[in-house]
């Protein structure tokens, strides 16, 4: 097997370059652009049926709130793949920086401990190590290579202990002490962190609850109160005309508003599903790009609910 050939300053510049912009690729900006430009159509769709330029299948609110859930939708979905993508790495980010810290107990310098440790398996963080490991044999110091996964990562949590080892690595001395005392406050905060996740699991259910029997409110108003109501107005004109007058003194149903009153109760939904799901965001996660994928749920169950089941 032939001597493979050393690489000179230049092609190592060029590979350090290549795997710097690719720790900042991000496909936020894509998944935003693309569901602006289709609730943008779809805005422009509902705008030519409100004009009668088209004979389109659906109403114009029909069309704003599929422009609306194509805005809240694929970001909300992305947000959340990628906070459940982090949440897995942190869970085994302790594994990994115990397994750091024993080799380290070796004689192992950090940058060397890192590589040895990416033939382990860590499930989702097991990636992120072998790019690390990559990074390393490139020539990209240890502490930039742990610099670069906490950027990818970018969770306070793997920010702060990636910060602790970058300064531990400069400042010499015994880093395998630092690393298992990491390991273990990394696994105390995951625990913490879901002991909180299942106590606030109990309020986004209630508030899922809530929206849910709001719109049981409104289909039971829908099928049965306002029918009756129009039901009583045909009656009360019917009398009137064969009395010979305009109206009944003291009895009066405008008949004509309820149509008004059904766009209201969508309207009201199209509120509660943005409003209660952001809430539900905030209260699992503290996160609105979070909520965003439950008033997209709520949204298309409240469409679901009036439009199709309602009628």
């Amino acid at each position: 097997m032939p001597p493979q050939r050393k690489m000179s300053e230049q092609e190592r510049e060029r590979a350090l370059k290549r795997i710097l912009a690719t720790e900042r690729a991000d496909k936020t900006r894509t998944i935003v652009g693309g569901s602006i430009g289709v609730a943008a159509v779809l805005i422009f769709a509902g705008v030519v049926d409100y004009i009668g330029s088209a004979d389109l299948p659906l109403d114009a609110i029909d069309w704003i709130i599929f422009a609306i859930a194509a805005i809240i939708g694929p970001y909300g979905f992305y947000v959340s793949a990628r906070e459940k993508r982090v949440r897995e790495i942190e869970m085994r980010l302790p594994d990994f920086l115990r397994d750091v810290a024993e080799a380290g107990r070796f004689g192992m310098t950090l940058a060397d401990a890192i590589v040895v440790a990416s033939t382990g398996r860590y499930g989702r963080l097991t990636p992120e190590i072998k790019k690390m490991a990559a990074q390393i044999e490139w020539g990209v110091p240890a502490s930039e290579a742990i610099r670069l996964f906490s950027e990818r990562v970018k969770t306070p949590l793997v920010t702060r202990m990636a910060s602790i080892i970058m300064k531990a690595n400069d400042a010499g001395g015994n880093v395998a002490d630092v690393l298992s005392m990491v390991s273990h406050d990394a696994k105390e905060t995951i625990l913490t962190q879901e002991e909180r996740g299942v106590t606030m699991q109990t309020y986004v259910l209630v508030v899922y609850i809530a929206f849910f029997v709001f719109i049981a409110t409104i289909l039971i108003l829908q099928g049965q109160f306002l029918p009756k109501m129009e039901e009583a107005g045909t009656q009360v004109s019917e009398a009137a005309e064969a009395q010979g007058v305009g109206e009944i003194p003291g009895v009066s149903i405008q008949v004509d508003i309820i149509p008004t009153v059904g766009f209201i109760f969508l309207l009201s939904v199209l509120v509660h599903a943005i409003g209660d799901g952001l809430l539900a965001g905030v209260i699992q996660k503290g996160s609105i790009p979070i909520g965003m994928r439950h008033s997209f749920i709520m949204l298309l169950a409240g469409f679901v609910s009036l439009r199709i089941i309602g009628g």
